[in-house]
């Protein structure tokens, strides 16, 4: 174990094998519990009956209020500018979370295109009790990402990346060979078995573990355009934390 202080676990929902990973989470104690790309209604009660906190990640007003309705802790807010699995309703996080806001009473935390205090404040502004970051942290020195992957968002640029594949399950590429591929079976009309087939199996690890560029699948945020270093995780945290105190302190100076 890394760290005897609570952590959190992120857990897919579609993932397969779901309730062998839920008994796992329980066993090993984990206290807080990420859901994302499902039903929050289907272990949310399995989770808390066992003193776990559980949030739920959501694209739309609509999965915000189900989450709440089942009984989920807080909920993320991810807009349409996040990397990874995505919503297909396309809302970007400005516009996302003072809707969410406005539809649920629970703790709201805002996540997609945030790599700076600037960003921060701005969600705080719009309603959000905390935020989630991930591209940045993704090019973290301690992030588990391959060497190649990390260079790469360094040199990512504004366009660089995509939302595909939204009738399987969309997500937020940058674009190479594979997603080439993934975009002519998109543009031809290709089953969504066929889809699948094309993605394969552990094609996500292929790109961002295992380093291949090219044939691998390469999920980051927009914000990627706007990172050009790898840093030591605390440093970036000291980072964001500094610029968000200089900014709140500007505004309120005005």
């Amino acid at each position: 174990m890394a760290t005897s202080k609570p952590f959190g676990v992120n857990v897919p929902l579609l993932y397969p094998e779901i309730d062998k990973i839920m008994n796992i989470l329980v066993e090993e104690e984990v206290k807080i519990v990420f859901t994302s790309a499902g039903n929050p209604s289907l272990w949310t009660n399995f989770l808390k009956e066992r003193g776990i906190t559980v949030v739920h990640v959501v694209s739309s007003v609509k999965f915000a209020k189900k989450s709440e309705h089942a009984g989920v802790d807080a909920v993320v807010a991810e807009g349409f500018e996040a990397g990874g699995h995505n919503g297909r309703e396309e809302t970007t996080t400005l516009v996302l979370i003072p809707m969410v806001r406005d539809a649920v009473s629970i703790p709201l935390l805002a996540a997609g295109g945030i790599a700076s205090g600037k960003a921060v404040l701005a969600m705080e502004a719009l309603g959000a009790d905390g935020v989630q970051i991930g591209s940045r942290f993704a090019v973290s020195e301690e992030s588990s990402l391959h060497s190649n992957f990390k260079r790469k968002i360094t040199e990512t640029n504004e366009g660089d990346t995509i939302l595909t594949m939204k009738q399987l399950t969309p997500v937020r590429l940058i674009k190479n060979e594979f997603f080439k591929k993934v975009e002519e079976a998109e543009q031809r009309g290709a089953s969504i078995e066929e889809m699948r087939a094309l993605l394969g199996r552990a094609r996500a690890k292929k790109g961002m573990f295992e380093g291949d560029l090219e044939q691998g699948e390469l999920e980051i945020g927009q914000v990627s355009a706007a990172i050009r270093d790898i840093k030591p995780a605390a440093e970036i945290l000291n980072e964001l934390w500094n610029d968000y105190l200089t900014c709140k302190k500007a505004i309120c100076s005005k």
